[in-house]
């Protein structure tokens, strides 16, 4: 087991239950449990353990919406996204701690900075062939180092006009697939360790608090404020990635 102190145990339990409220009402929250767990363990380590914890909350979305896909969109997504995921793993493969750390924190910043220019942009910008390809890729990068590619597919979800249901059911199918995908490689690079593994156990019930919490929300949080909360936290913890010391904090 990885040796933490009660206050990092805490808020490893909060981004857990914020992966699980993510994946059932709220996509796109996911972004501050991956900066929580990046500022709390070893930066390689909280690629994978988030990973675990991600796969259960993609078993939750998927029970709720897996018949509301756009299959078609998603085909189209899947050469961009795989390149993306190859160059990521890559990235993980040459890259130690220090560096993925503060790799986490730049992507999360890029993230925040092309999130509020295309909220400014045209609807149409964000619909052509460039876009798709540019979302697909980013997508598939930023997943794989940073399991943080849902606020760049919640972009093209929104780009692509889907109603909710088609929103939730369509990244359910992504995520799931992409994750599991991306399993085998994280395995393969090393990071997938026994003491991950014990710590993704002991947070599986808040994925699951979460994801039922999810539930009873969905709906009832305006979009706007949700979306300006994520960006703010989002970008402050970014920061800290980028500016503070090495882990342990």
């Amino acid at each position: 087991m990885i040796e933490l102190p009660a206050y990092a145990w805490a808020l490893l339990a909060v981004g857990a239950l914020i992966v699980g409220v993510s994946k059932t009402a709220l996509p796109g929250a996911a972004t501050l449990a991956v900066a929580v767990f990046a500022a709390l363990l070893p930066a390689r380590s909280s690629t994978a353990a988030l990973l675990v914890l991600l796969i259960v909350g993609d078993v939750l979305a998927l029970t709720l919406y897996r018949r509301d896909a756009d299959w078609k969109s998603l085909w189209r997504l899947a050469p961009a996204v795989a390149a993306g995921i190859v160059v990521g793993a890559l990235f993980l493969a040459l890259s130690d701690d220090l560096l993925v750390r503060r790799g986490i924190g730049a992507v999360l910043i890029l993230l925040v900075v092309v999130t509020v220019v295309l909220r400014r942009a045209p609807a149409r910008a964000a619909g052509g062939r460039l876009a798709l390809l540019g979302y697909g890729a980013l997508g598939g990068f930023t997943t794989m180092v940073a399991n943080a590619g849902g606020p760049v597919m919640s972009l093209y979800f929104l780009a692509a006009r889907f109603d909710v249901r088609a929103f939730l059911g369509t990244a359910a199918w992504f995520f799931a697939i992409v994750n599991i995908a991306k399993l085998p490689i994280v395995v393969g690079l090393g990071l997938l360790t026994a003491p991950v593994l014990w710590l993704d156990l002991v947070l599986v019930p808040a994925v699951l608090v979460g994801g039922l919490l999810g539930r009873l929300i969905a709906g009832r949080v305006t979009q706007r404020i949700f979306e300006r909360a994520v960006l703010l936290l989002t970008g402050a913890t970014a920061l800290w990635l980028l500016a503070g010391p090495p882990w342990p904090p």
